[in-house]
């Protein structure tokens, strides 16, 4: 069932089987964490209830479930730099739950590879804008360890300001309703989508 879904979502997103098998990896680990009370406040609550069937259906999805600042290309643009430069150190960062570091340093070196290996996968996975693509490529592999450290606190679930999504999504995973799910997840598309528009200018 999940292998059919998978290659369904290639065809609709655009997106290789493998980078979806690792998306949906990354996605339930995600989930698995979040379900300890790590990442998002409030999202243990609704996650923890979920079998590890569901989980994995609701880590099904083709793109991140979870954020790392991703679509802050100013952000990013200036830590890649200070990584590069390399003017921080992992005795500066503050501590974090080894667990959260693995992940961070799991989805940092996924994100690094797409980045230097298929930039389109990156952008329409994780939101990654291209300057910060160009950023990533530019990091060498040996550095991310420290980057993990660094960004662990930054982790959490991809559109937490939309609470809908998230109620909606973990609802239709406690369900045996595939349907209704694949509808779920194909609303992500619409918020990804909405994410990369330009910000309304303010009124002077």
């Amino acid at each position: 069932m999940q292998d059919a879904f998978i290659g369904s979502w290639t065809q609709q997103s655009h997106v290789a089987p493998e980078h979806l098998h690792s998306m949906r990896g990354l996605n339930r680990r995600f989930l698995d964490l979040a379900a300890h009370g790590l990442f998002t406040p409030g999202l243990e609550a609704q996650v923890a209830p979920l079998s590890p069937a569901q989980r994995a259906a609701a880590a099904n999805c083709p793109y991140a479930l979870f954020d790392l600042r991703f679509e802050d290309a100013c952000y990013w643009n200036s830590r890649l730099e200070l990584l590069g430069f390399g003017t921080f150190a992992i005795a500066d960062e503050p501590r974090n739950c080894e667990d959260t570091v693995d992940f961070a340093r799991l989805a940092l070196f996924y994100t690094w590879h797409l980045a230097s290996s298929a930039a389109l996968t990156a952008h329409l996975l994780f939101g990654l804008r291209s300057d910060t693509v160009e950023a990533f490529r530019r990091v060498p592999v040996d550095a991310l360890p420290a980057l993990a450290y660094s960004e662990a606190a930054n982790i959490t679930a991809r559109w937490s300001s939309c609470s809908t999504y998230w109620t909606a999504l973990i609802g239709a995973a406690a369900r045996p309703d595939s349907a209704a799910l694949r509808r779920v997840q194909l609303s992500g598309f619409q918020l990804a989508a909405a994410a990369q528009l330009p910000s309304e200018p303010r009124e002077v």
